[in-house]
């Protein structure tokens, strides 16, 4: 007999046949009644099932605590639900790994963060005893009131080649491109207490699946992504329209402001994926050759010890007529060592440290209960976004540290009492230049990356 179907049908089980085999890609990684293929590293916390359900407890006097999966993974999306105690933190580790050789065998890796407290940082991404934060939820503020605070929660975390993407309740909370694939193990974590009054607090798991054979991204939310690869740009990025302006290698985006030749043996080099200003001053101040106006500016930076540097921006030329040299100046994103070099103790109540707006408004150092670390002689990483209403951020390591508005009472009132005084109409040009600056010591540039608003 000859079956005949309509193009419609045929359409119709073509998807039920895909959806059948998207559903066999599914597998549970916890079965319901034993923990056969789990063990526990770390801790002392207590781990049972319970109505199918992996409850974990807290206990006093015991480090951190891991009910791990004894099989490795690398690409996957992983499906949970999760309901955790108010007042225990807690997390779920994945492509993690506990090795003899590090740190006594101490659990590290990527972390899928269970937060109750008011920091509200759920499915971000802690690097356990490693990195630290890579994708702290400061990154993606609307994200922080999708946690239900003791209710299930739906979590997703998708991992393919070396991008990361977290989910909470539906909606999108994170995107990471590491410079590495990691393979590594998935672990249930009960955070150590320091209140033993804490002791028993509770943390469940249920509905855990995972689907290692046909793991895919989904397609990312307009969220900040964090790039950890240097001198790269992700699909994501060059879809939402970020540009190099220094991607490792070429310069074509920058000129020096004096007829000296800034890129010289002595000046501005460029060397292993960086732009380095080598110490004596020769290079000078470095101008891009194009202005913006509303912009996010990422950029990553190393400072040797004692060294000072900035990353300006709305630089304009304040050259009075007639004079023969040029007079580049703008807003300041502070680089220096500020706990070595004399600068750093300069100025009024810090506003001379890392990542402030020099000489006006001093950077926080220690935002929702964490202190912002800054990295002598390796690389950190900052963030300026210049907003169209004329708000402007700074970003220190993953942390917003500076907030102000351009062209208030308040910036005017901080102009007038600065040595910016006497400038007319500082840092209020509707667009600028980005500098950055030549202060006679060792620094060095990465990932310059810009998208305009």
């Amino acid at each position: 007999m000859n079956l005949h179907f309509s193009p419609i049908l045929s359409i119709a089980l073509a998807l039920l046949a895909s959806s059948l085999v998207a559903a066999n890609d599914w597998k549970p990684l916890f079965n319901g009644e034993s923990f056969d293929g789990w063990k526990q590293l770390g801790g002392r916390a207590k781990y049972s099932i319970e109505k199918g359900e992996i409850v974990g407890r807290s206990v006093a006097d015991t480090p951190n605590s891991f009910l791990t999966t004894e099989k490795n993974y690398t690409d996957f999306v992983l499906e949970f639900e999760f309901w955790v105690q108010d007042g225990l933190n807690s997390g779920v580790q994945f492509r993690s790994m506990s090795k003899p050789e590090y740190r006594n065998g101490r659990v590290h890796g990527y972390q899928y963060e269970l937060d109750t407290s008011t920091r509200a940082w759920t499915a971000g991404i802690y690097d356990e005893a490693n990195r630290g934060w890579l994708y702290p939820v400061e990154y993606n503020p609307s994200a922080r009131s999708l946690f239900k605070n003791e209710q299930w929660n739906r979590a997703r975390i998708e991992c393919v080649g070396n991008e990361v993407q977290t989910f909470l309740n539906g909606r999108q909370v994170s995107h990471l491109v590491d410079d590495r694939a990691i393979t590594g193990f998935i672990g249930l974590q009960v955070h150590s207490i320091r209140d033993a009054s804490h002791a028993g607090y509770q943390v469940r798991w249920r509905n855990l699946r995972i689907n290692t054979q046909s793991p895919k991204l989904s397609r990312s939310e307009e969220i900040y992504v964090r790039n950890i690869a240097a001198n790269t740009l992700s699909k994501a990025e060059q879809e939402r329209g970020w540009k190099f302006l220094f991607d490792g290698n070429r310069t074509s985006a920058w000129k020096g402001i004096s007829d000296v030749n800034p890129f010289n043996n002595e000046g501005w080099i460029v060397e292993n994926g960086a732009l380095t200003i080598q110490p004596g001053g020769k290079g000078g101040q470095l101008i891009t050759k194009k202005t913006y106006g509303a912009f996010e500016l990422d950029f990553d930076f190393r400072l040797a010890k004692g060294a000072n540097s900035g990353v300006k921006y709305f630089v304009v030329d304040h050259a009075e007529p007639g004079e023969e040299k040029s007079r580049y100046l703008g807003l300041e994103y502070q680089v220096l060592d500020d706990k070595v070099h004399p600068d750093g103790s300069k100025g009024v109540v810090g506003n001379r440290t890392t990542a402030s707006l020099y000489d006006l408004i001093p950077s926080y150092r220690n935002v929702n209960t964490r202190d912002v670390p800054l990295h002598i002689g390796k690389w950190n990483h900052g963030r300026i976004i210049s907003r169209p209403n004329g708000t402007i951020e700074h970003w220190l390591n993953g942390f917003k540290v500076v907030e102000y508005e351009r062209g208030t009472n308040v910036y005017d009132a901080l102009i007038a009492h600065s040595k910016y005084a006497d400038i007319e109409n500082f840092g209020l040009s509707q667009k600028g230049h980005i500098l950055l600056q030549d202060h006679n010591d060792l620094v060095s540039y990465r990932s310059i990356k810009i998208r305009e608003l």
